[in-house]
């Protein structure tokens, strides 16, 4: 049973699928590792590491795909290395089906199993297997840090003979994995944390970690039964701004993590909330990639509005891609090991498995 994988565009995505450790794993299990040319060597991993533990590295794409069981990778490969998939192969990454459908229908034809781990169900035998809980993770610890060195004040309240410096507020909006992980990183560094989420259970996660939640009144739980965030009603969008406009006047930094699988992320924080923000202020929207949270957010910019700095990002990893993909490269190992049966030294696509059924995309 071969594993491989291709080099993914770097310019785009430094993250890798097959880490050193995990190489080793699959070796040790029985199975076979090939990777291209220069696979991890922007991180570190150079193709010497990788041959000592028993890979082999091929420089030639087309050879790797053509001879491949089985090929993980972070996104969805080109137009052209995907012309060489072939039947009984399986694709493992995150796809992204609701933008590459049409992609996807031709290896469905070509007989390709394609497996899409961001749709992995939240149930607690597919957590060592969850990107989203593992990247998001980072993503919400890196975008604190990211936004504290743009901003101009200290973090922690510091009392000193010349005057004191009063504490930074920070106001999470969207506590989900990296929101949660945004709030415990600020509380660290000493800031006064808030946060929001249209998800009422929420509530008690985030003040476990020390923030202080803000309840809307007459707030409904907007929660689907797989623990994700579903759209809120008109009334409930209403009462949040109002709750928002006042919260921000007084706020510092604002991270932003809000989304809705599948769809455009939710527009939060308006155009006029940001206008009566203090100047020196900042807005880091890890939506941005889908839109974003702010009305002004643009991709991979920073956009000043009197004074008020947001900033975008598409891809908060590639400046973590180490820590990234080794919990990446552990979750794909994990979903992989699932569905492998030892015994018969197989791969079992067993639909009754709620994991399998739906991640794999028909």
């Amino acid at each position: 049973m071969k594993i491989v994988s291709i080099n993914e565009n770097k310019i785009i995505e430094k993250r890798i699928a097959i880490s050193p450790e995990t190489a080793k794993k699959y070796i040790s299990n029985g199975f076979s590792v090939t990777l291209q040319e220069g696979y991890g060597s922007h991180l570190g991993f150079t193709d010497r590491i990788y041959t000592d533990l028993g890979v082999e590295i091929v420089k030639d794409t087309k050879k790797i795909i053509e001879n491949a069981n089985i090929i993980a990778q972070l996104s969805l490969p080109s137009d052209e290395n995907l012309s060489l998939f072939h039947n009984d192969q399986l694709l493992v990454g995150v796809l992204n089906p609701f933008e590459n459908q049409e992609k996807i229908d031709k290896l469905i034809k070509k007989k390709v199993s394609n497996f899409s781990l961001e749709l992995l169900p939240r149930i607690t035998r597919a957590q060592s297997m969850d990107i989203l809980s593992s990247q998001a993770n980072l993503a919400g610890y890196k975008a604190v840090i990211e936004s504290f060195a743009h901003f101009e004040k200290a973090i922690p309240m510091m009392m000193t003979a010349a005057g004191t410096v009063p504490a930074a507020k920070v106001l999470v909006v969207g506590a989900g994995v990296a929101g949660l992980q945004a709030i415990a990183t600020a509380k660290r560094t000493g800031a006064i944390v808030f946060a929001t989420d249209v998800r009422m259970a929420s509530k008690e996660q985030v003040e476990s970690l020390g923030g202080k939640f803000l309840t809307v009144d007459g707030a409904e739980n907007l929660e689907t039964e797989g623990g994700y965030a579903k759209e809120a009603s008109k009334e409930f969008k209403r009462k949040q701004e109002e709750l928002l406009a006042e919260t921000l006047k007084k706020i510092d930094i604002v991270i932003c993590t809000a989304l809705i699988p599948g769809k455009k992320a939710p527009i939060i924080i308006k155009e006029e909330m940001i206008k009566d923000m203090n100047p020196g202020s900042i807005i880091y929207d890890l939506a941005a990639a889908q839109g974003g949270n702010s009305a002004l957010s643009k991709a991979d910019e920073i956009v000043d509005v009197n004074g008020v700095k947001i900033m975008g990002e598409t891809n908060i990893l590639n400046k973590l891609p180490i820590s990234a993909s080794n919990l990446f490269a552990k979750n794909i190992q994990n979903f992989i090991f699932n569905l492998y049966d030892k015994e018969n030294k197989k791969i079992n696509i067993n639909l009754e498995d709620e994991i399998i059924e739906k991640t794999l995309l028909k």
